[in-house]
């Protein structure tokens, strides 16, 4: 054991890589052997957790202020000096225990993502990948220098989404042609870099001795327990069970809107012409709300919610310099959350409150496995990280009226349905996007042809999306592909959200029926952290891992019943 190392990452945050290297050179060059090569592991793991939670710390104040210089300069300073060399001293401890054959204790399943990341490896791929990033970047520059002049102030295109909401269909008509007029400006850009990045990842997967770079995208997200075959029976079962039900909802929002057709303007307003819900006024009300209906669910989980709370571990409030978003990081040594979001008031706070503390209870979870390749959020599948999260949602809609949480029982059916509409409406545009990218990266000379990118988008949104009316919108409709960023910076990254809503779902269903059985197997799977492949996770917290229509229906069936009886209600 390393007797000298701190046990906190504050008394690891002066340590530059001088004193961390030697730590690393003695644990690369201690012979490993069936008697020590479980502590060998912990050691790695506890040394590896310091260095990767002071970057963690160092970035979320990076994010806290965006204007704060000097938390800028320590977080790149630390990247450059730390991080990188960090990365090939971990590649040199993979190489070494894959080279043993020994495993640890408990180890099987990480070991597989391990020798799948090493057999990845290909030197000729390091200088395309620093190339990757940097076109990563070209599109984050393009995307967000777009702006519009709208009634007389220059308006960023995010800024001018709340006009979607406003009642008024004029208004709201305007500013998505204005929105779509400007991105129509960047296409021979986006065009051009899309090229570029569709040669490049095609060459890192040659590089590596792959067909294609779905093949080295599939391999690389570790995804071993479902394959490009059960994506496409996983589009065709959307296609069957879940385009009708989202094709119902529009006609429901049809008729509420007294419109003809739902254009896309009409998606994102209150059909019923109702203000948005506003759950509180001040923050701590959010906070004392959201922590109600977590002990509603399960008394465990607002003893760790106060945890957080006492620990300063949320920063919640919008505030000027603050980067957008939110999310929930892990501080791996303490075993700690972190939550970070922009609260402004609204209902989509509560539910982003009560997602990230699913993701934050997920984190609690694995913090007494031994081994940091079994619980970091970078080894779990994001399959099932986001059924904790997404799962926490559901579970707490039953108490989103008061006195546990925020409002009237119409008002807490109201938020209820539309996350349930907005679940059903997210399937078919994620077959989409999924459908595309398998499409590109597999008819790479194709691909290479923006014009056919375009007629791919438009016979898949076509395929998927008939319920909304694009009529005379043909150019804005058959270049959503590049405004879509995960095809851009993330490609592949998608379709786990579409399989994870599956797993939220099915618990849902189980809560319903005995709330605390499916309480105990929601625990229990997330304890597993990655001791247990995907399907294995599915089945403790309840669930079947099944991309086909059987479980679809049961999953749509579910939702759309419970708006049909909500709204009757």
């Amino acid at each position: 054991m390393f007797a000298s190392l701190p046990t906190t990452a504050a008394d690891f945050a002066d340590w530059d890589w001088t004193r961390i290297q030697p730590l690393f050179d003695a644990l690369a060059e201690r012979p490993l052997t069936p008697v020590n090569v479980d502590v060998w592991l912990a050691d790695w793991s506890r040394l590896a957790a310091l260095v990767r939670e002071s970057h963690e710390r160092l970035w979320v104040a990076t994010t806290l202020d965006t204007g704060d210089a000097d938390a800028e300069a320590r977080y790149k300073t630390y990247l450059q000096t730390a991080i990188e060399p960090y990365e090939v001293a971990a590649q040199s401890l993979k190489t070494n225990l894959l080279a043993s054959s020994l495993e640890p204790t408990g180890f099987s399943v990480p070991l597989r993502k391990m020798r799948a990341d090493a057999a990845l490896f290909a030197n000729a791929n390091l200088p395309l990948l620093t190339q990757e990033k940097a076109l990563v970047h070209e599109y984050d520059r393009i995307m967000g220098a777009q702006t519009v002049l709208w009634d007389g102030a220059e308006t960023t295109l995010e800024q001018l989404r709340p006009a979607l909401f406003d009642p008024d269909r004029a208004v709201r008509e305007r500013a998505w042609r204005a929105t779509s007029e400007r991105q129509l400006l960047d296409r021979d850009a986006i065009n051009a870099l899309w090229t570029k990045l569709l040669r490049l990842r095609g060459q890192l997967a040659a590089n590596a001795g792959l067909p294609d770079y779905r093949a080295y995208r599939w391999q690389e997200l570790g995804r071993f327990d479902y394959t490009p075959d059960d994506c496409a029976r996983f589009h065709d079962a959307i296609e069957a069970v879940v385009v009708p039900a989202a094709n119902r909802l529009y006609a429901r929002r049809q008729r509420a809107l007294g419109v003809e057709t739902v254009r896309p303007w009409d998606t994102d307003v209150d059909p019923y012409g109702r203000p948005p819900l506003k759950p509180y006024t001040q923050v701590n009300e959010l906070i004392a709300g959201t922590r109600r209906i977590f002990e509603a669910v399960d008394p465990r989980l607002a003893v760790q919610f106060d945890r957080m709370v006492s620990g300063g571990a949320l920063d919640l409030e919008n505030r000027k310099g603050k980067a957008p978003g939110g999310y929930c990081t892990e501080f791996l040594t303490a075993g700690e959350p972190f939550i970070f979001m922009n609260a402004v008031g609204l209902h989509d706070d509560v539910q982003t409150l009560l997602h990230e503390g699913g993701h934050a209870f997920h984190i609690y979870a694995v913090a007494p496995l031994p081994f940091l390749q079994q619980k970091d959020q970078d080894s779990i599948p994001i399959e099932f990280l986001e059924v904790a999260s997404t799962g926490m949602e559901l579970l707490g809609q039953r108490y989103l009226a008061k006195p546990t949480g925020f409002y009237t029982p119409e008002d807490a059916a109201r938020a209820t349905c539309d996350l349930l509409e907005g679940m059903i409406r997210f399937w078919p545009y994620m077959a989409v996007v999924d459908a595309f990218q398998h499409w590109a990266c597999t008819h790479v000379d194709q691909a290479a042809d923006p014009a056919a990118c375009d007629a791919r988008w438009a016979e898949l949104w076509l395929r998927f999306m008939p319920g909304e009316d694009w009529t005379g919108l043909d150019e804005a409709m058959k270049t959503g592909w590049q405004r879509k960023a995960h095809i851009h910076e993330v490609p592949f990254y998608y379709v786990e959200y579409g399989i994870a809503q599956l797993g939220a779902l099915q618990l849902w269903r189980a809560s319903l029926d005995n709330p605390q059985a499916a309480l105990d197997a929601y625990h229990r799977a997330l304890a597993l952290g990655y001791t247990a492949p995907l399907p294995d996770l599915f089945a403790t917290a309840g669930g079947r891992f099944a991309l086909d229509v059987a479980t679809l229906r049961e999953c749509v069936e579910l939702a759309e019943g419970t708006i049909e009886r909500l709204s009757a209600g």
